[in-house]
């Protein structure tokens, strides 16, 4: 008999060796391959030719009303462009206990009190347990819970309660009898993922499915697990802080510019009405080192305070530590301090850190950054009622940004009076004093003489 071929497979990236390898040439990872068996059938033309079918054409497609039904979170559904779509498969990945959990059952039971019968298949918990979240969070009404692995039991029992929506929690725990490997290899997540996604567009079943994240952050197993889907949602957050924001990564059926965001309470998560508000709350004005930025987060502005810290250092190499802003980000802002604005700092400890656990990635926070490490290298506090936002170049040059007018609202709105901004801004009017520069240089005199 001949031997059963096999080839090895990455479970970090799906990248495929014909041999062993202790380290993936694709993902750099160590210790990843698993074997797969090849398909015992031989490649080439199949024995059994398929039949043709009749086609559609685009024009007589009927779109039925209804499509689209809201979940009843609103930053949820604001997220998803509007609510869920029917047929639709979405894949939300996290951290371990950053919410993805929760909120889905908080999702689940606003959708069973409305009416619509939810499939609830808890592959990391008991029943019990997800009872006992449920009762914590207030979720109770149209729930049914379906405690399973095997993909083929969940689909045949979804074939015979026919329910309208299926949450799957999650999906590195499923398998496929058909194949070999445990659950949340390659090939099981590959095989079970087609298999729900097919179910649910054969039967017009939406589908929810939970995915775990690497270390890196992006969603575990093979990148065609992101591909089959119509969704892909990411929860962030730092699980010591309050907030987390639910942010879209792909979306067939809406805009990946919107983003939700939630409070962790003892009840569950909760929506956040205010939150520049609630990212403000407890700010101490006065001291130096402290900065506001209007922030983008999709398509709403958020105010958040970028604060420093710089000490005489002791050390050979000065410390330069961040959270919530790249680390290559602030050290080029000191880079251009000492260059551009004769600030030195070289000889300096610098801590930077955006309150409140959220992290910004945008270019605007160059300016604030640059301001924030001035003030407190200078021990000279910035006046309360300015805020900052723009990207400084290598140069020195403060360049524009995109979303002025929304940024400078929302700093009006929430009492701030100065407005510091690239010089195409200035001529923006929305209720406050909008001041532009040009330089780095520019902007540390006029906000600290």
């Amino acid at each position: 008999m001949a031997k059963p071929r096999s080839s090895w497979l990455c479970q970090q990236c799906g990248h495929i060796e014909p041999r062993w390898v202790g380290r993936c040439s694709a993902c750099g990872e160590f210790g990843t391959f698993v074997e797969e068996m090849a398909p015992s059938t031989a490649p080439g033309p199949s024995a059994r030719a398929g039949s043709a079918r009749a086609v559609t054409a685009l024009a007589d497609v009927a779109v039925t009303d209804g499509l689209r039904f809201p979940t009843g979170i609103r930053e949820f559904d604001t997220v998803l462009g509007g609510g869920l779509v029917r047929g639709s498969v979405v894949l939300i990945g996290g951290e371990p206990g950053i919410g993805k959990s929760t909120l889905l059952l908080q999702a689940a039971g606003s959708l069973g009190s409305r009416g619509v019968e939810v499939l609830y298949v808890c592959g990391e918990e008991s029943v019990q347990q997800v009872r006992s979240r449920a009762d914590r969070v207030g979720a109770r009404a149209g729930i049914a819970l379906l405690p399973e692995v095997d993909a083929s039991v969940i689909e045949a029992t979804v074939l015979a309660e026919r329910p309208a929506v299926v949450i799957v929690d999650s999906i590195q725990t499923l398998f496929d009898p058909g194949l070999d490997g445990v659950p949340g290899s390659v090939g099981q997540v590959r095989a079970t993922a087609a298999r729900l996604v097919r179910l649910a567009k054969t039967h017009d079943v939406t589908l929810i499915v939970v995915g775990h994240v690497t270390k890196e952050g992006s969603i575990a197993g093979p990148r065609v697990l992101e591909h089959v889907v119509d969704t892909v949602l990411y929860f962030e957050g730092d699980s010591d802080h309050a907030f987390r924001i639910v942010r879209a990564a792909k979306n067939r059926f809406g805009s990946v510019a919107e983003v939700g965001i939630f409070e962790m309470t003892e009840e569950g998560l909760a929506e956040v009405a205010q939150p520049s508000t609630a990212l403000l709350a407890g700010r101490a004005g006065g001291v130096s080192g402290s900065i506001v930025m209007p922030t983008m987060e999709g398509s709403r502005s958020l105010l958040v305070e970028v604060q420093a810290l710089v000490t005489p250092s002791y050390l050979q190499m000065p410390r330069r530590l961040s959270v919530g802003i790249d680390t290559a980000r602030v050290l080029q802002a000191l880079a251009i301090l000492e260059r551009r604005a004769a600030i030195p700092l070289g000889s300096h400890d610098v801590y930077v850190s955006v309150a409140g656990g959220v992290r910004v990635s945008e270019p605007a926070v160059d300016l604030p950054l640059s301001l924030a490490i001035a003030s407190a290298l200078r021990d000279r506090a910035i006046g309360a009622g300015w805020v900052a936002f723009g990207e400084v170049g290598l140069t020195g040059d403060i360049r524009g940004v995109p979303h002025t007018q929304p940024r400078i609202r929302e700093a009006a709105r929430m009492g701030f009076t100065d407005v510091l901004a690239p010089k195409s801004a200035k001529g923006a009017s929305s209720g406050a004093s909008v001041t532009g520069v040009a330089t780095i240089g520019e902007a540390v005199r006029t906000t600290l003489g």
